[in-house]
């Protein structure tokens, strides 16, 4: 089943692929590296007409900016960011047909696929190994209303709360303590 699941996935990539590399024939959408060939051509194509430019993209997934960095590899851009940038900031120059036209909505619509299997075989390993119920948390109302306002079962004590910047900012031993 897992391994139906892959191939599955694999095909869908490679379908997604094709259509941005503006495969006509049934014969040059199962060609995945002719795809990634002529994509690569479009992108030196593109580079010989226009300028590059910088793009900055933020990705917190790391799953989808790891797909998004190899993506850019594949097709000859070199991804980078630049020293004391968020890990999750990925800077590239390249042509802005390029990027608008072929590399971001190919992205977008690799990494649909990639977060859609991964989330269904996550899901389905829970749902095996831990528990059957794999849904949201139900959502609950507050226990009691206080001075402080509503009282929920995970809210620490007020004594116990830490402010990071007032403890910087303070001198000497804290109240309590």
């Amino acid at each position: 089943m897992a391994m139906q699941s892959e191939d599955r996935l694999r095909e869908n990539l490679r379908k997604i692929e094709a259509l941005y590399a503006g495969a006509t024939t049934a014969g040059e959408k199962s060609a995945a590296g002719a795809a990634a060939e002529r994509i690569r051509g479009q992108f030196e194509a593109a580079s010989k007409k226009e300028e590059a430019e910088e793009f900055k993209f933020s990705i917190a997934d790391p799953w989808s900016r790891q797909l998004f960095i190899a993506l850019c590899r594949r097709y000859g851009i070199k991804p980078f960011r630049y020293s004391r940038m968020n890990r999750q900031t990925v800077m590239v120059r390249a042509p802005a047909s390029f990027v608008h036209v072929t590399l971001w909505p190919e992205f977008n619509e690799l990494s649909r696929a990639l977060t859609a299997h991964l989330r269904e075989i996550s899901r389905k390993i829970i749902r095996e190994e831990v528990h059957k119920a794999t849904g949201d948390a139900e959502e609950a109302a507050p226990v009691a209303r206080g001075p402080l306002g509503p009282a929920l079962a995970l809210r620490p004590p007020p004594q116990v709360r830490c402010d990071r910047q007032a403890v910087l900012r303070r001198k000497g031993p804290l109240p309590g303590l």
